[in-house]
């Protein structure tokens, strides 16, 4: 199982003054906003109520009954949970969706974003297939419901033991939509593929080979998305020799070397505005 220190969820909503109370969680022990994962939580982010609808998302119920092994061992998910606000004002409580033996979430960590500008955020994560392989997913906090809903996600690659990973959400052509970009295949194909949230459904818009963020064996995906002047998506090249930036006009990608990949440095370095 993945363990020690897990990375945060990125929340994109604004965070209110006054915290609430949260439930105790078995698996999870929280001091001054760091956190060590204990037995039984393979994912997870900060709780406390600071907006409406979900503000925190973790991964539960490790499993072995997909022995993929891609970031580093043959422990996965079988649940999501996230902390809603939806119980009361002054309190929070956790929604779920627990997969079936067919699937487990193959992924470092959910991410929120709001996705639909509702001002609720979405959860983005992976979900693969014993015989199908992985596919994006996103799930949603729908008021008055008890668990997470399933609303929209991509096809799956086609075949087990094929993954994506994830490497954020942004409007990366600035025409009011989110687009969520993963490296399909990162060992493989090492294709990047934008696709488009607009009106409950994702659409692929554009894809390029080349690309890469990850290597077998790794507990954790390289890279995300930087906004300077305008949203650039950061990678390292297929063959792992230069860290690359890309953009995204609405119709084309466009990208070019910013530097050398000389280690993980490289790519954390080259997602800060200078």
């Amino acid at each position: 199982m993945r363990t020690g220190l897990l990375v945060l969820a990125a929340l994109l909503i604004p965070a209110m003054a006054e915290a609430c109370r949260t439930p105790p969680h078995a698996a999870t022990a929280f001091a001054n906003a760091s956190f060590t994962a204990l037995p039984g939580c393979v994912g997870q982010a900060l709780p406390g109520c600071r907006a409406k609808g979900l503000t925190g998302a973790w991964f539960e119920a490790p499993t072995s009954r997909y022995a993929h092994g891609v970031l580093g061992d043959a422990i996965e998910a079988g649940t999501l949970r996230a902390y809603s606000t939806d119980a009361a004002a002054d309190s929070c409580y956790a929604k779920s969706v627990t997969l079936n033996q067919a699937h487990v979430f193959e992924d470092i960590h959910p991410r929120l974003a709001d996705l639909d500008g509702d001002g609720r955020a979405e959860v983005i994560t992976v979900r693969s297939h014993r015989t199908k392989g992985a596919q994006l997913v996103i799930y949603k906090d729908v008021p008055g419901a008890h668990q997470l809903r399933l609303v929209a996600r991509s096809p799956y690659i086609g075949r087990a033991n094929r993954w994506l990973a994830p490497i954020g959400a942004a409007d990366l052509d600035g025409d009011g939509h989110i687009e969520i970009a993963y490296i399909d295949r990162p060992h493989l194909a090492k294709t990047l593929r934008i696709w488009r949230y607009k009106d409950g459904k994702l659409r692929e818009v554009a894809s390029q080979p080349g690309l890469t963020n990850h290597k077998i064996g790794w507990d954790y995906i390289l890279g995300g998305i930087r906004t300077c002047d305008t949203p650039e998506i950061i990678t390292a090249s297929s063959d792992w020799s230069s860290v690359v930036a890309t953009q995204f006009d609405g119709g084309a990608l466009q990208s070019r070397d910013v530097g050398p990949y000389k280690n993980r440095k490289s790519l954390e370095n080259a997602l800060k505005c200078h």
